[in-house]
């Protein structure tokens, strides 16, 4: 508005300024036009005049046009303009409706907006997650379909949010097929290995995804540290798997196990954690000798509280250098309650009664641990401490119940 009256000041001034001119100019000039039959003659200042006013008669026929078919596109519901702004409305609302929970009003609303965008990919993607909310798969398949066909160029996003429905409703080879799929054709597609990664570890699909870490670390798909946590627990899985196999296997109990085990390389058997995962499923089928001198070989290159704590609970071939191998870690780790735990444990497996109460109490001074204290509670029992024994008990419940979770009790009568 304020252009076309910036316009119309201007055309007045110079129609004054004509008027002016014509006025008070003795000598206006003459202007003569002859073409075949046509003869136009006027004075310069009036030639001048008509061609402002025609002028200014076309700039308003123009302006009127303009002004009555921008109307029209705001009066007529099926003008471009309203299409479009309807459509962008229903994105907004539906994306609002989606992001809050409202999924019938999500889908009524994406769905809406899809027909009418160029580029419908999200609003599908929207509408199809919102139908799977309302338990409408058939209907969430169909709309990533039709997403397909409407941008078949997004084949990737489209198969990887289909993938994550998929698990969502518990359709776990559905979206493994789907993975796959898109892992032929993208090998190399970092979310791709992502998500197959995820998949197979909730689904305990523990080789298929060792089989998959070196394309996970070649493309860098997750971070190293967490990769190498990742390998870990698959490994630490594996093993238990191995224990489970071995439990079913009778005389061959071990070899499940030992051929897991063979499958890591040198640096992963001495990872403390796989070391520890190893010697647990060891003890757990029978084979604590075995489990001991594992033990007693990685703790001389490299001392391990957690290792320390599973030693002194094994009962190897040779009790007593056993109990030597452990004392002689106690010169590097003279503080170390763990260590002071398991010499005191191995001290009990020997019947040296007075050095195993000596290497517990020593433990109970560094650190006030449940196991310590059941295990001298234990020995001073039997030793007639009856009274310290039952004050032990007590202290290893009540550190016990720090990592319990808070119920209600009787009254105490």
């Amino acid at each position: 508005m304020k252009r076309i009256f910036l316009w119309l000041l201007l055309v007045l001034l110079v129609l004054a300024a004509l008027s002016y001119g014509v006025t008070y100019i003795e000598q206006p000039g003459y202007v003569l036009v002859a073409y075949k039959g046509f003869r136009y003659e006027s004075s310069l200042w009036g030639t001048l005049a008509l061609g402002l006013t025609l002028w200014a008669l076309v700039f308003s026929v123009r302006l009127a046009w303009r002004l009555l078919t921008a109307s029209g596109r705001v009066a007529n519901p099926w003008s471009r303009r309203n299409r479009n702004r309807r459509a962008q409305m229903s994105a907004e609302q539906g994306l609002l409706d989606l992001s809050e929970g409202r999924w019938e009003r999500a889908l009524r609303h994406l769905r809406r907006a899809a027909e009418a965008e160029s580029q419908p990919l999200m609003h599908y993607l929207g509408a199809a997650r919102a139908a799977q909310e309302l338990g409408r798969y058939s209907e969430s398949d169909s709309l990533l379909e039709r997403a397909l066909n409407r941008q078949p160029q997004a084949e990737l996003a489209i198969a990887l949010a289909h993938a994550e429905l998929q698990v969502a409703r518990a359709e776990p080879a559905a979206a493994l097929e789907t993975l796959q799929a898109m892992r032929e054709r993208h090998p190399r597609h970092r979310q791709v290995l992502r998500q197959l990664q995820a998949l197979y570890e909730q689904q305990g699909a523990w080789s298929e995804l060792l089989g998959l870490l070196p394309e996970l670390r070649k493309n860098k798909a997750l971070a190293e540290p967490e990769l190498l946590e990742l390998e870990r627990r698959a490994w630490r899985a594996r093993l238990a798997v191995a224990g489970q196999s071995g439990l079913q296997a009778g005389e061959a109990a071990l070899e499940p196990l030992t051929q897991a085990w063979q499958q890591l390389s040198k640096a992963q058997r001495q990872e403390p954690s796989l070391l520890l995962a190893y010697a647990e499923q060891l003890r757990a089928l029978g084979a604590e000798p075995e489990a001991e001198q594992v033990l007693r070989a990685a703790l001389k290159h490299q001392y391990d509280a957690s290792l320390v704590a599973l030693y002194g609970s094994l009962c190897g071939h040779e009790p007593q250098a056993q109990l030597q191998a452990a004392e002689g870690w106690l010169k590097q780790q003279p503080n170390d309650p763990q260590l002071l735990l398991a010499l005191g444990r191995l001290a009990l497996q020997n019947r040296l009664w007075d050095k195993a109460r000596d290497y517990l109490e020593a433990s109970l001074l560094q650190q006030r641990s449940a196991p310590a204290c059941a295990e001298l509670a234990r020995l001073l029992a039997h030793q007639g401490e009856i009274a310290r024994s039952n004050q032990l008990f007590q202290e290893g419940l009540s550190l016990l119940e720090q990592h319990l979770p808070t119920l209600p009790l009787p009254e105490l009568s």
